[in-house]
């Protein structure tokens, strides 16, 4: 298959999936369990989001791994199946991909390297683990998503790069501070992110999670600052989100998103696609609005 990044130096806009928790939840997930449990004992229904996304008009189709890591499988006495449920969650996504990119999803592992939770040793093992198997299930991209500290994204990039043959994608959550800046929760601006994804190696760069689309704005634009010429995925949330009738909700409609994609589009985003509360709605907009500006 084609690699993302010669699709990308083209000059073409590509569509991403968006958030797998809102729809396992929908479909019964519970907090407290294991999500990457169900590629193994409810495989139909983790192919139907797969399927469901592609039916969108996603270009590039995610995986249900994102807490797959042995460290963070650990919390749920999981971590000798990091390798069997890595590989199932990419057979799936593959399984309903077809032509589309699946992009093995790898979130950070709950452990602080400043506290001394994990050494780099055991965050590189477990990521390598983790990216190796998403790789032998079908991954073509590996996308470390929601990092907030800098060092632990680094070691997982070189973990993915070292190990796999896959397109290595690197995205970090930021938060709005009082100052009117956006930082990580380890105070990582935007720069420093794109910078040191980059030089690790990261094929694309980006954020994702934290902020809708409308506040993803000045990321983007500070990320495209420091690295002109690297892509750049955004994957924002469904707005902020708020308390209804004692549910978590994300309010911002697929219209609402897809009003953004032009200016994100010129902030200098090249991946465009949702994070938590977007559904393949929010996904058939983005396409939408992608497809009148080409």
């Amino acid at each position: 298959m084609v690699r993302i990044a010669e699709v990308l130096g083209s000059g073409r806009l590509l569509i991403s999936d968006g958030a797998w928790g809102t729809s396992l939840m929908a479909m019964g997930f519970e907090l407290g369990q294991c999500p990457e449990l169900w590629c193994v004992t409810r495989p139909d229904d983790v192919r139907r989001i797969a399927r469901e996304y592609a039916a969108a008009g996603a270009d590039i189709i995610g995986t249900n791994s994102f807490g797959g890591s042995s460290l963070r499988l650990g919390d749920f006495g999981l971590a000798d199946r990091a390798e069997e449920l890595g590989r199932a969650a990419a057979r799936l996504s593959r399984q309903e991909a077809g032509e589309r990119w699946v992009a093995g999803s790898i979130g950070p592992t709950g452990r602080m390297l400043f506290a001394g939770d994990v050494t780099e040793r055991q965050l590189y093992d477990s990521y390598r683990e983790q990216a190796s198997a998403l790789e032998s299930g079908g991954a073509d991209v590996l996308c470390i998503e929601t990092m907030s500290d800098v060092q632990e994204a680094e070691i997982a990039i070189s973990a993915c790069k070292e190990n796999t043959g896959c397109e290595v994608f690197c995205t970090f959550t930021f938060e709005r501070t009082t100052r009117g800046e956006y930082r990580t929760m380890m105070g990582v601006s935007p720069t420093a992110a794109a910078l040191a994804a980059a030089a690790a190696g990261a094929d694309v760069i980006g954020a994702n999670c934290g902020n809708g689309m409308e506040a993803m704005l000045p990321i983007i634009e500070e990320m495209r600052a420091a690295k002109p010429c690297t892509p750049i995925l955004v994957q924002a949330n469904a707005g902020l989100p708020v308390q209804r009738d004692g549910r978590t909700v994300f309010p911002e409609s697929p219209e609402q998103m897809a009003a953004m994609v032009g200016e994100l589009v010129r902030a200098g985003a090249n991946i465009i696609g949702g994070c938590c509360g977007t559904t393949p709605a929010h996904i058939s907009a983005i396409r939408r609005a992608i497809l009148q500006l080409t």
